[in-house]
């Protein structure tokens, strides 16, 4: 055994050597052919992708002009009067849905879900792993949720909303005397229920609950019965993250689909809120 040895913080004794490669090599060795390291291969892509959307966005702009409207008028408001298009989104949920709703509730629903996804992701790979086979769920949620649901909102309200806020085609010209004549219903006038009395509103809450009832329940007991591997490495809490998550954002298009198809305008009419 090798000497004691006495130091300003204490002794420490070495009980015994082992032979063999060290931890960083044997990771490496771990490694299977089909794997690369992120120094030089992606970082090389990634820097020559930036360079190339550099030049095509500087070319872009020096040879177009930015569109710009007319000055602005302090006294006229213009028609319609558009928020700027990162905005428009929010803006195009506001026919849809109560104030409260389109500019509280989704964008703090978005926010929290960006937030919760480190912690309800059960990737036992971590971090670097992003590929469509690793993450079918996460991608298509993300895809859909935004290159469908906002980029859409966005898009019908640069390009489909005109004076008075009404649909117009592209190929359609903005009349600001465009008068469109459109009656809306609740879900219990369908019915003839008064949306705004009790029993209206007790009726709408029971179908919205029904709706976040069933769409938790129902996949749960699925992937219970096929006794799935993700649903208990989520845990029960976790599950009810994600589902409450996803059914709201399915909830969206649902409704937007309820109003343009069948003029349907809230499924829930309360004193205090509408949904």
């Amino acid at each position: 055994m090798p000497d004691k040895k006495e130091t300003d913080q204490g002794r420490y004794r070495a009980l015994a050597f082992v032979k063999g490669e060290s931890l960083a090599k044997e990771k490496d060795v771990e490694i299977s052919e089909d794997e690369i390291h992120t120094w030089p291969y992606l970082v090389r892509k990634e820097f020559l992708a930036a360079i190339i959307i550099m030049i095509v966005l500087m070319v872009w702009s020096i040879t177009l002009d930015a569109p710009l409207e007319e000055p602005s008028e302090p006294t006229m408001t213009p028609n319609p009067a558009k928020a700027p298009w990162y905005f428009l989104g929010l803006q195009e949920m506001l026919v849809y849905f109560d104030p409260w709703i389109a500019g509280v509730i989704f964008p703090t629903f978005i926010i929290m879900g960006l937030m919760a996804i480190p912690y309800i992701d059960i990737n036992p790979k971590g971090n670097g792993y992003y590929t469509f086979k690793e993450r079918k769920f996460a991608i298509l949620t993300f895809c859909f949720g935004f290159q469908i649901i906002w980029i859409s909102l966005t898009i019908v309200g640069v390009f489909m909303r005109g004076p008075g806020w009404l649909w117009f085609w592209p190929w359609q010209e903005w009349d600001p005397h465009r008068i469109v004549a459109e009656t809306n219903y609740d879900l219990t006038q369908l019915i003839g229920i008064d949306s705004k009395s009790l029993l209206g509103s007790v009726i709408g809450g029971g179908v919205v609950s029904i709706y976040y009832f069933l769409g938790m329940t129902v996949p749960f007991i699925f992937m219970k019965l096929r006794k799935s591997q993700v649903l208990d490495k989520l845990g029960i809490i976790r599950y009810s993250i994600v589902a409450l998550l996803f059914w709201t954002m399915l909830g969206l298009p649902i409704k937007i689909l309820l109003r343009l198809v069948f003029h349907l305008k809230y499924v829930w009419v309360t004193p205090w809120f509408n949904i």
